[in-house]
């Protein structure tokens, strides 16, 4: 019944099944609790312990009050996932087999149909320490001809390298259970190059990561470092805000602008830290001052220094990105205007800036230049002065608001495609997709977000990773087909291919996050495997350690050298019906 209402679309809630325990339906976008171990891209069922909130002993409820503070001491359940006990999972393993064994006759199915993968929580009471078990059905063509069983046991932690199997002693072990002469092996490893870190003793709420997965034929032993012919790909997910981020300051530019949108949106504009110092009126009237001198002829040779202080207020980002992102020095009017402007701290210092411009345009006080194809109501005014009559604006409302938006979005697009096409040399495939004009203003700030994403995504990249334009390049089309597809998401992985030498010297003298070799016989339908791995985090999410109060202490006769691992060894074994 589950697999026929799953065929539509994946169901989003658990089915209950004799009263303890929940069976979901797992496929499509969302992850694979067991991807580690099988990898599979099938729609399977996964099954867990069923939680009960409702119907609860009384007299449980009544001792309640009196364990408030010693549960207070203790440390609270988890909320995620529970598993069923081992015993109870084979139980339900034989159940789904024998309804689909063609040989059951008794049980009068009249038509045998191959259901999705079965994988089930275990809570690691045996012996083995079986975290998971699984189960999946052999199929030729259409008939059904035998199952893949599959077990996870898990361990640790531990730095203690006695409990690092042998590999000569796993391939061993694998021959004589699957009475193979001829097995190959596959390595796997993970190293973190970059994660979010403290600062000042304060973590950072962040997701940010860069990593790297490498993958090679041929394992010579346990814990090897990947030889440099194997095949790599790094995983960035970059999340913008970081304050040691080179291109913070441009992230604030663009806060401001996100404040502005809201505003426009709701009627209620929150006006956020100022950018500058001094206010923006006094910036305004400072600027419309010098432009007024100039076209009365004053301060001609000083068109360095100004060029020079409109560079200073543009970004002040981090002395060391300014090579990769520099400020654009072909800046027109409206955008030095949004350098003063983004000061502004309330809605009257707003409406006083603007006018403070409008006047000097009637007036004929300034003739600024605009770069063409500006749509803008700004620059539309500008323009109008030209020709000496420009028409009446209503500073109420969210006109100003609007007037603001339409500068600082035009500003920010030129500055982002200027890294894109000049910096990292991109041909910038969906260039119209991002600076459109004709979409709703609230659709182009989001795709300017989006901009920004990719920005802090490129210069990390650049500045941790040393990459050159050969690496920006494919990683920068992957960015914007993802995102010409997709909504803003900085927790999205990106996957970029690489050679691992790019990366070798962050990595060949750490130690790897996750480590594993596959152990592999047999072809086709009859291909088995044994995985071993080792893993400073725990691999299974349902079973807690049983080591507690060891993974605490990581240090080795006073030396932080020796790292805490997880290990899981995930079996295979076949029954042919």
């Amino acid at each position: 019944r589950i697999q026929e209402e799953g065929r539509e679309s994946i169901p989003e809630h658990p089915y209950l099944f004799e009263t303890d325990v929940e069976i979901f339906l797992v496929g499509g976008s969302c992850k694979s609790p067991i991807e580690r171990f099988w990898n599979g891209n099938d729609v399977i069922y996964i099954l867990q312990k069923a939680r009960h909130n409702e119907d609860s002993d009384p007299m449980e409820e009544s001792k309640m009050d009196d364990a408030i503070y010693a549960s207070e001491l203790l440390p609270k359940e988890s909320s995620g996932p529970v598993a069923l006990s081992v015993r109870r999972a084979k139980r339900l393993i034989s159940l789904y087999t024998m309804v689909q064994n063609p040989n059951m006759t008794h049980l009068e199915i009249s038509e045998l149909v191959a259901l999705p993968p079965l994988w089930i929580r275990c809570d690691a009471s045996d012996p083995e320490r079986t975290c998971w078990l699984g189960a999946e059905p052999l199929k030729a063509g259409s008939k059904i001809t035998g199952m893949n069983f599959y077990m996870v046991t898990c361990d640790g932690p531990t730095a203690e390298k006695t409990y690092f199997a042998n590999l000569e002693e796993l391939k061993m072990a694998h021959k004589r259970k699957h009475h193979s002469s001829v097995v190959t092996t596959k390595g796997f490893a993970r190293y973190e190059l970059i994660r979010a870190a403290a600062i000042e003793d304060t973590l950072i709420e962040s997701e940010s990561n860069i990593s790297v997965d490498i993958t090679w034929n041929t394992v010579e032993k346990l814990l090897e470092t990947p030889p440099l012919v194997s095949a790599a790909t790094l995983n960035i997910a970059l999340e913008s805000g970081d304050p040691r981020s080179p291109v913070y300051q441009l992230y604030r530019e663009l806060q401001f602008l996100l404040a502005l949108a809201e505003g426009l949106k709701t009627g209620v504009t929150e006006w956020p830290e100022p950018l500058e110092s001094e206010s923006a009126v006094e910036l305004v009237r400072e600027f419309l001052a010098d432009l007024k001198k100039k076209l009365d002829g004053y301060c001609l040779s000083g068109n360095k220094n100004e060029t020079e202080k409109i560079k200073c207020d543009t970004a002040a980002v981090d002395s060391s990105i300014k090579s990769i992102f520099s400020e654009r020095g072909d800046l027109d009017f409206a955008e030095q205007l949004w350098c003063k402007m983004r000061s502004v701290s309330s809605y009257q210092e707003l409406v006083d800036c603007f006018t403070l411009i409008i006047k000097s345009l009637e007036h004929g006080e300034i003739q600024p230049w605009i770069h063409q194809g500006s749509s803008s109501s700004l620059s539309k005014l500008i323009q109008q002065s030209y020709h000496g009559k420009i028409e009446a604006v209503p500073l109420s409302g969210i006109a100003p608001v609007q007037m603001l938006l339409e500068i600082g979005l035009d500003k920010m697009k030129k500055d982002y495609v200027s890294f894109f096409i000049v910096k990292s040399r991109s041909c910038l495939l969906f260039q119209d997709y991002f600076i459109s004009t004709s979409e709703d203003l609230q659709e182009q700030v989001h795709r300017v977000q989006k901009l920004h994403h990719m920005l802090e995504i490129m210069v990390n990249c650049t500045v941790l990773l040393q990459f050159k334009h050969e690496n920006l390049f494919p990683l920068t089309q992957i960015c914007m087909k993802y995102y010409k597809e997709n909504p803003l998401n900085e927790k999205h992985v990106f996957p970029l291919p690489i050679r691992p030498a790019l990366v070798k010297k962050f990595y060949q003298n750490d130690h790897p996050e996750i480590w594993k070799v596959d152990i592999i016989s047999g072809h086709g339908l009859k291909e088995v495997k044994t995985t071993w791995q080792v893993s400073t985090n725990p691999a299974v999410e349902h079973v807690t350690s049983n080591n507690t109060g060891l993974f605490s202490d990581s240090t080795v006769n006073g030396s932080t050298e020796e790292r805490m691992y997880f290990i899981t060894v995930a079996q295979c074994s076949q029954v042919h019906f």
